[in-house]
């Protein structure tokens, strides 16, 4: 932003030690002046000075969970869940029945086929419950705007996405992977398989109200593979609104076409391949779609490839001025490549152009990895200040750091297309664990965070609040 990179300069000179300290060093004199607005441009008192080395034990952990993180100055931690039930590897999570006064979270434990799969956590005592057992590391939790939840494994080619109606009332159910089915328990009408999406390996989804839907493959390049491919899924019955459905079959991910992204549209777009990983695109098509084998119709179809997609997240703010556009998470590999990964943000035109399935895809950098600010896994946007938050998943650990999360800004109106900048706000005291599955509440003031296969053996979710 140019206007208030001007004004940052001039008052280099006001915060003290900012400019002795950076010298000559430009580059360390901008992030001394992010650490020094940290209250105006992020919401909190102080950035967290640099990642923790600690290990607390067992005991130390679940007498108080909330010592497995060290947040910025300002904010506060409270414990949303940490029993012996809860998944020891509780991933990403939706706020149920709404976003702005939830009651309960609806949880994916990436796990395998004999521990629970799917829970709830009741938010007013930490209550956990378990929905669905049989899945295998069920990864991404979304609530759609049919009045469903939908969740997914991260299992390579073979991976479901399924979809949950009613899950406060949906208990103990057993899925069966090789069927698709799901029987037992309470409820196991209300859990389907969406075979129509294809089959892979499940991280990031950015789901419309539309039905329209975009996803990763959590794939890595291997021996001259491309990696892992993005998606767009296009329902034939799109969601227009009006109460939840109280069918399955009436939801819009129950058909639909299924298309993959291939970059590159010089020479009658034929400019796709390796070297061609940002710009303009096209969607081709996957048929048939159903059941499909997502991850072989990547290398069939020549679709651009990444290292390891993970999350995805919707630009809030632009879709509520109409547009498609989501950013997501590549983690690259930090300890054998320094391949410190990058956030990417797809636009794929208006909301409207993206059912029809009518607009160029674009895809360019937003944040590119650094030693510091490595292998990206889970991302959340911020509605309000409109800030995005960057959880590690990095090999830092292996080298006595651990994981920490970053909060970066939108790009303003300065030349490039990335992130102004980018804080540390969170760090971990668990050299075993990562922190995942983080989300925002509608009014972006409680963020919900899990401690991934921390000390303790169990689950963790912590709120964090504080933003100025």
């Amino acid at each position: 932003m140019k206007r208030i990179a001007i004004a940052l300069t001039l008052t280099t000179m006001t915060v003290p030690g900012a400019a002795a300290a950076a010298g000559d060093d430009f580059g360390a004199t901008r992030e001394a002046q992010l650490r020094a607005h940290s209250e105006q441009l992020f919401g909190v008192v102080q950035p967290v000075a640099a990642s923790s080395t600690e290990s607390i034990d067992a005991a130390t952990a679940n007498a108080n969970p909330t010592a497995l993180v060290t947040v910025a100055k300002g904010l506060s931690v409270k414990v949303v869940a940490a029993s012996a039930d809860l998944g020891a590897n509780t991933d990403m999570m939706a706020p149920w029945p709404d976003d702005v006064n939830p009651t309960h979270l609806i949880v994916c434990n990436e796990q395998g086929t004999a521990s629970p799969g799917v829970q709830r956590i009741r938010l007013s005592d930490g209550l956990v419950e378990t929905i669905l057992t049989g899945t295998s590391s069920c990864d991404p939790a979304h609530r759609t705007a049919w009045g469903t939840v939908i969740v997914a494994e991260e299992a390579g080619s073979s991976g479901w996405m399924l979809e949950i109606a009613n899950p406060l009332n949906t208990t103990d159910v057993l899925f069966d992977r090789g069927a698709g089915i799901a029987s037992g328990g309470i409820g196991a009408e209300n859990v389907v398989t969406r075979p129509a999406v294809g089959r892979t390996s499940f991280e990031g989804v950015a789901l419309y109200d539309s039905g329209v839907m975009y996803y990763g493959d959590e794939n890595r390049p291997f021996q001259g593979t491309p990696g892992g491919a993005y998606f767009k899924f296009v329902p034939i019955h799109p969601w227009i609104g009006g109460p939840a459905i109280t069918d399955l079959d009436d939801s819009p991910l129950a058909e639909g076409s299924v298309y993959g992204l291939r970059l590159g549209k010089r020479s009658g777009n034929t400019d796709y391949g390796q070297g061609t990983s940002a710009g303009l695109g096209t969607w081709v098509e996957i048929t048939p779609s159903v059941n499909a084998n997502l991850r072989a119709a990547a290398a069939e179809l020549a679709l651009t490839g990444y290292y390891r997609p993970e999350d995805a997240q919707i630009d809030l703010r632009a879709a509520a001025d109409g547009f498609v556009r989501f950013c997501a998470n590549n983690t690259g590999n930090e300890g054998s490549d320094q391949y410190f990964g990058e956030t990417i943000c797809v636009t794929d035109g208006t909301l409207e152009e993206a059912v029809a399935n009518t607009a160029t895809p674009e895809v360019q950098n937003f944040i590119i990895g650094t030693p510091d600010l490595a292998m990206m896994d889970n991302l959340a946007y911020q509605p309000g200040r409109g800030n995005w938050l960057l959880q590690e998943d990095g090999d830092g650990p292996d080298e006595g750091r651990n994981n920490d999360i970053f909060a970066c800004l939108k790009d303003g109106a300065d030349a490039d297309l990335l992130s102004d900048g980018c804080i540390r706000i969170l760090t971990t005291n668990d050299l075993s664990a990562e922190t995942t599955g983080g989300l925002f509440d509608g009014p972006g003031d409680r963020y919900w965070v899990s401690v991934q296969h921390n000390v303790t053996g169990h689950g963790v979710v912590l709120e964090i609040t504080g933003w100025k």
